[in-house]
Formats: C-alpha cells, sequence, structure tokens
C-alpha cells in the first residue's frame, strides 16, 4: 500500500443544506469508487467522528501514488467535487499527507533539521 495519502475534512453541512450534503456525500463516495476500481487510487476511507465540540466531525482518507493524486487534485471532477462542497459544508478542505513508511522518512528529515 502507498504512504501518500490525500486528507478531505469537513465540519458541518451549512444549517439548510443538508439535503445537498447527503446527495453530494453519496455522488463523492460513488467517484471515489471509480477511481479505486480503475486503479487511481488505492484506496479510501471514510470516518465520522463522535461529537466532541471540535470543528473537524468527518474526513476521507485517500491512499494512492504521489503522481496518481496530483492528477486527481487537478482534474476537473475533484475541482468540481471541492468547489460544490464549498457550497454546503463548513470548513471544508483537503490537503496532502504521508502515512505508513513514509512516516519515518518524514520524521528522519525533521529531526535532521533540528538545530543542535
Amino acid at each position: 500500500m502507498g504512504s501518500n495519502a490525500l486528507f478531505f475534512a469537513w465540519n458541518r453541512s451549512v444549517p439548510g443544506r443538508e439535503g445537498e450534503s447527503a446527495a453530494h456525500f453519496e455522488e463523492f463516495v460513488a467517484y471515489l469508487t471509480g477511481l479505486q476500481e480503475g486503479g487511481t487510487i488505492e484506496s479510501f476511507d471514510v470516518v465520522f467522528l463522535n461529537a466532541h465540540g471540535g470543528d473537524m466531525n468527518g474526513f476521507f482518507l485517500i491512499r494512492g501514488e504521489p503522481a496518481a493524486l496530483s492528477a486527481v487534485m487537478s482534474g476537473d471532477e475533484w475541482v468540481t467535487h471541492m468547489t460544490r462542497a464549498a457550497l454546503h459544508l463548513e470548513g471544508a478542505g483537503a490537503i496532502r499527507g504521508s502515512t505508513g513508511e513514509e512516516v519515518g522518512a518524514r520524521m528522519a528529515l525533521w529531526g535532521s533539521l533540528i538545530p543542535s
């Protein structure tokens, strides 16, 4: 499994737009399923967080190779999904990240840059 990830998180639906959020959620899962079945991404997980008073209440963790994730993020479908999400979700945003073996490499880099 790859050690590169795309993290898309949100706070909550904009009040009054919950129906749009529910419909878009289903469409986004179908989109990611298609990317996975086509081999563009390796996998994805959806996480809904329990109520905690914070400003992040759910996220998608999408795994894949760096070039594939870059291609996804620059594609028209991704941009359309992110633009739609911004219209009905508060705090929606996506960022690249690392998991698995890449975490060790990032920690080693970080440690090597700490001044003595």
